[in-house]
Order: structure tokens, then C-alpha cells, then sequence
């Protein structure tokens, strides 16, 4: 086979510093994903190797420079990430997706996707009123239907949040648990208050929520009524049941908007109870104005030994 090589030239040093990575971790990694031979002299990076293998690790280089100039934190596992999505990458610029900004934590961190898989998920929300965000553990799909809604609702595009989960212990175990009904299924929606608390504030939340303007609540308190000009969120639909499902999605009234988000290996309901979010895809798919996303483990974004473990589970066999 015929080596080629060609040359990138990156005139910013510090661009260069963060397209080479800590002790040259990245260009390491690109050759041995690759197989290419990359070798750097003063501002100037050369690939060698066959001709489709340099082009794409060029094209990978002129992402992460082009990542760098926008201050998009690169390490091995970004160069990892550009490598498995090759075909969304031919599509849009990885670093294009930091130019999306949802909104911002009380800290001023800006609230972005990070993956082509998040991207997707949040043009999803903005143009369907029903949607289904289904993935594994620390792909971002509950916080970012957070941040969307708590969005909508400072916007005024809805008047009233209203944040649900299944409470699946809700029978003898919680019943040993100290305090009144609310302090009882309290652990159930912690983290959907944790959310609430980083984007919105915790001060904005509770007044908010003494206005009857926020609602949290176990998913049983949804039953017989109806949600206009809402913005609503199921969080870890897979252990509702599908009688559960129905009643929550006919809750919908005019206005509103509703998110679903679950993750079909955590399925925590009592051995032999079908899942009513696995019914729900194949009941409600085609119908027009409901969507459905798949977040998988490359859109992890939380460590990335995160990431490794639902692959290491995914493909045991005992």
C-alpha cells in the first residue's frame, strides 16, 4: 500500500499544546486508533500513513484545533469520541456543538451538549411536544430536560413546571421509612432537586415552588388531572407500568410539553411486570409530534470509566 503525508500547520501555540495533548497524549492515540505515524516539528504536524487513514486524522487534528480556539476541554477521550463518530462528524463540526448554549447555572457555567447524541436529543424537545430520552447512566438525559424546562419556564414560554418519578419502593420498604408521605418518597426525587438547585438556585426554587409555579412529586399524584401550560418531565420511566405510562401521557393538555426519560437496563419493577416505557416505543412510534432518542455509552459524559463499565456490561455473558 502507497504512504502518503500531509501537513497541518497550527500557528497558535496554545492550540497546539492542547491539539498534542498532556505529554502528546492525543496524537498518541490517533496513531494507534488509526495506525498513521504523526510526527510534529515547531508549528507544523505531519501524518503519515494510506491515504484514508491520514485524511481522517487530519480531519480529527482540525477538529481538535478548531475545538481549542472555542475553549472545548480536549484530552484522550475527546480524540476517542471523534474517532467512533466519524459519520455525524461529516455531517457537523464537533466543535460547532459548543455554539449551543441551553443556559446557564447559577455559577455561570454554560449548560451545552457535548455529544452529537445530546445534540440531537435537544432539537428533539424544540420541535416535538413529547419526548422520549432513553440511555444509560451519565448521558445527560434527565439534567438536560432540566435545563430546558427550567428554560421554557424563566422564559415564560409555560407557566408551571411539573417534575414526576416513579416512587418503585412505594410499598413495604417505604413504609418503614420515618417522617409523613412527602419526606418518605423525598429520596426518590433527589435528584431531580439537585438539578433544580445548580441551574435555577435553590432560593428561586423553593419560591417558586411556595407558589404552586414548581411541582415535584412522586408519579401516583399525577393521576386524574389534567397539565396545560406545563412543562413536564418523567424521569426513570422504565419502572412505571404500562398502565402507569398511559395515565401519565394523557395528562397532557393544551401548551404543554412533555419529557420522558429512562433507561431500559435499569429496570427495577417487581420480576415478571412489563416496562411501561418499552411498551410505550412500540405503541406510540410514527405518531407524529412524539420522538423518540437513543443516548448510548459514547454519550456518556460523566467519567469516562462510566462509559467502559455499560460497555463491559452490555457485552457479559454469564
Amino acid at each position: 500500500m502507497v504512504e502518503v503525508s500531509r501537513d497541518l500547520v497550527i500557528n497558535n501555540p496554545d492550540h497546539l499544546a492542547y491539539v498534542l495533548g498532556r505529554y502528546d497524549e492525543n496524537i498518541r492515540n490517533i496513531e494507534d486508533k488509526l495506525g498513521v505515524e504523526i510526527r510534529c516539528r515547531k508549528n507544523t504536524i505531519r501524518v503519515i500513513g494510506n491515504d484514508n487513514s491520514v485524511s481522517e486524522a487530519i480531519n480529527i487534528l482540525k477538529e481538535l484545533e478548531e475545538s481549542a480556539s472555542k475553549g472545548i476541554v480536549i484530552n484522550k477521550e475527546t480524540t476517542d469520541y471523534l474517532i467512533s463518530v466519524k459519520e455525524e462528524r461529516e455531517k457537523e463540526s464537533f466543535s460547532d456543538l459548543n455554539d449551543t448554549i441551553v443556559c446557564f447555572t447559577t455559577k455561570g457555567k454554560p449548560i451545552k451538549p457535548k455529544t452529537y447524541g445530546q445534540k440531537k436529543y435537544l432539537d428533539s424537545i424544540d420541535r416535538n411536544d413529547i419526548v422520549f430520552g432513553i440511555g444509560p447512566a451519565g448521558t445527560g438525559k434527565t439534567y438536560l430536560a432540566m435545563a430546558k424546562a427550567i428554560t421554557a419556564f424563566k422564559n415564560e414560554e409555560v407557566e408551571r413546571m411539573i417534575l414526576t418519578r416513579p416512587a418503585v419502593e412505594a410499598g413495604e420498604r417505604l413504609g418503614f421509612l420515618p417522617g409523613d408521605l412527602q419526606e418518605k418518597v423525598d429520596p426518590y426525587l433527589r435528584p431531580l432537586y439537585d438539578a433544580l438547585y445548580e441551574i435555577m438556585g435553590a432560593e428561586s426554587f423553593k419560591k417558586n415552588m411556595e407558589k404552586g409555579l414548581i411541582e415535584v412529586a412522586p408519579l401516583a399524584y399525577m393521576r386524574g388531572r389534567t397539565l396545560e401550560n406545563a412543562f413536564i418531565i418523567l424521569d426513570e420511566a422504565q419502572n412505571t407500568t404500562p398502565e402507569q405510562m398511559k395515565m401519565f401521557l394523557t395528562r397532557f393538555g393544551q401548551g404543554s410539553k412533555i419529557i420522558v426519560t429512562g433507561d431500559t437496563t435499569q429496570i427495577d419493577l417487581p420480576s415478571g411486570d412489563r416496562s411501561g416505557l418499552i411498551e410505550a416505543r412500540k405503541i406510540l412510534k410514527g405518531i407524529k409530534g412524539i420522538s423518540f432518542n437513543d443516548l448510548k455509552a459514547e454519550d456518556v459524559v460523566r467519567n469516562k470509566l462510566v462509559q467502559k463499565i455499560i460497555e463491559a456490561y452490555d457485552t457479559y455473558r454469564p
